[in-house]
């Protein structure tokens, strides 16, 4: 049997998967278990409460949900959990993401829901955010990440190294 999600990714629509496929391969990455669903704050209120209830009684630690447009479902998803809500910023017409991006950024007080980058850098940032947040009583998750750092850092220290080789500057 499969551990229990911990981490939930929630888009509106499934024509929102191409962006939220790095949040999942991220998640997988790191081999947290996760769950894809797709729910509408607008369009299945009850749904998305009846999920999230039983997402909470099976130990989903953070939910992270995608959003264009009106972009409700990360405020939706917030004020239903006590758990930390991710919301992803989609980039929708007319205006590109910034009304996701505002509308996601801007929730009233008391309805904390963290905000990363329109688009699929944010969709990766989101996983990489909520592994930050399992990483705190996680040791695994939290060695792990440190390697990803760790590599990050060695990949810009070796692109930096070629251009100067290339440049002839070193």
């Amino acid at each position: 049997m499969a551990d229990p999600a911990k981490v939930a990714i929630l888009m509106g629509s499934d024509s929102d998967w191409p962006i939220m496929e790095a949040c999942y391969t991220t998640l997988q990455e790191f081999d947290v278990p996760v769950m894809v669903r797709v729910l509408s704050a607008h369009r299945t209120p009850e749904r998305l409460r009846q999920f999230l209830t039983s997402a909470e009684q099976e130990q989903v630690a953070v939910f992270i949900a995608a959003a264009g447009m009106a972009a409700a479902l990360p405020g939706a998803v917030a004020a239903y959990t006590d758990r930390p809500v991710i919301g992803v910023p989609l980039a929708s017409e007319p205006l590109k993401g910034v009304d996701s991006l505002l509308s996601i950024v801007q929730m009233p007080p008391g309805m904390p829901v963290a905000t990363v980058a329109v688009g699929e850098g944010g969709a990766r940032n989101a996983a990489l955010l909520a592994i930050q947040m399992l990483a705190v009583a996680d040791s695994r998750l939290r060695d792990a990440f440190k390697l990803f750092k760790r590599k990050q850092a060695e990949t810009v220290d070796k692109r930096d190294q070629d251009l100067q080789e290339r440049l002839g500057l070193a």
